[in-house]
């Protein structure tokens, strides 16, 4: 992972903070921690008892490996009867509508927030323009509607699944920080903006409901876990499992995403290729880094191999829904490029007339 990942730090020895914390799992108690979760578990059965909830805790879902195995772990492992909460994807596709329903099947109830289309579509266009990010709203919803359907349903508990600043090398608030989801974290890190500031001549402040985060004094009424906390994680272990306990999940049709080499990860949403695309334009670093490293560091991977697969895919321009992607923003392709090139960082970028090249190399 290079050293211009936002919020990542390296040591003296020139090992960034997700190696640290990866190296650190080999000296927690997971024994212990699985303890903890358990007794997490009692508490809540007995809160949702009390209360006589019909649904025990909230889980963020979009369909995909990690979100599944979680909701199946909570389900079938500990008795917990999770509401599974989606925020739609932008521009959704065939492959994560089938994995939605193929869990549904699996005896789950679920509730997809769908915002309105028009605003979404005018948000993305927007911020992809302003700030090179097609998700910076649909970051917004995907991290408030789980929390606004757990308050309206009077639900206390929520389990995301793991946390990224501590996973994957940025800013750790604190080591709570790594257990309980922390607000200050969810604005700053997660969507970088509130919500409110968005409203203009063709935005009211009703219209970005969906999007915006509960008050903190609301919040606090909540307990909201990492699941990774308890239980070491790894994207590709979560996959492997999914794989062998649902049915016909399916993967990228393609073989593999553009831009990497895995066929399993993000595959809910055609604007994703362009997302990790614009982080590659911006910080020097693509999805086939993100993929490598996570799996190097979880010794699913060797360093070498990644190195060379980084190589081969990384940087690579995202054309197979562009089209799609063109038409959802009502843009030509001259259009698009301009604004993709308007966001190349000058320190990582090198042009020579109308070609660019990127002045990081990874050793």
């Amino acid at each position: 992972m290079t050293n211009t990942r936002p919020r990542i730090v390296f040591n003296t020895s020139q090992e960034c903070n997700a190696c640290e914390n990866a190296r650190s799992k080999k000296l927690i108690n997971w024994s212990q921690r699985k303890d903890e979760f358990t007794e997490i578990i009692k508490k809540i059965k007995s809160i949702s008892k009390k209360n006589n909830s019909h649904y025990d805790c909230v889980v963020p879902w979009s369909g995909g490996k990690d979100s599944s195995y979680i909701a199946m772990q909570l389900k079938y492992e500990y008795g917990l009867n999770p509401l599974l909460v989606t925020f739609s994807p932008l521009i959704k596709n065939d492959c994560g509508e089938h994995n939605r329903e193929e869990l549904r099947k699996k005896g789950f109830d679920t509730i997809f927030v769908s915002p309105n289309y028009k605003i979404a579509k005018m948000l993305s266009r927007r911020f992809f323009i302003e700030r090179g990010n097609p998700k910076v709203a649909w970051d917004a919803g995907v991290n408030s509607a789980p929390v606004q359907i757990a308050l309206n349903y009077n639900i206390k508990t929520i389990f995301y699944a793991e946390h990224g600043e501590s996973e994957y090398g940025g800013l750790v608030l604190s080591e709570e920080s790594k257990k309980r989801r922390d607000l200050r974290e969810v604005i700053e890190h997660c969507i970088g903006d509130y919500p409110e500031n968005w409203v203009n001549e063709k935005v009211n402040i009703s219209d970005l409901a969906p999007y915006i985060y509960p008050r903190e004094e609301k919040i606090k009424k909540l307990d909201v876990y990492y699941y990774a906390y308890f239980f070491k994680w790894s994207m590709y272990e979560n996959y492997l499992f999914i794989k062998d306990n649902l049915n016909n999940f399916k993967t990228n049709p393609f073989g593999r995403t553009e831009g990497t080499f895995t066929d399993f990860d993000s595959l809910d949403d055609k604007i994703d290729d362009l997302y990790y695309y614009m982080q590659y334009i911006k910080f020097g670093f693509g999805r086939c880094s993100r993929d490598a490293s996570r799996m190097i560091y979880s010794n699913h991977l060797s360093r070498e191999k990644g190195l060379e697969l980084v190589k081969k895919y990384d940087g690579e321009f995202p054309k197979r829904y562009l089209k799609d992607v063109l038409e959802y923003y009502d843009m030509n392709e001259i259009e698009f490029n301009d604004i993709i090139n308007k966001h190349r960082n000058e320190e990582i970028w090198l042009q020579h007339k109308n070609n660019w090249r990127l002045n990081i190399e990874i050793k």
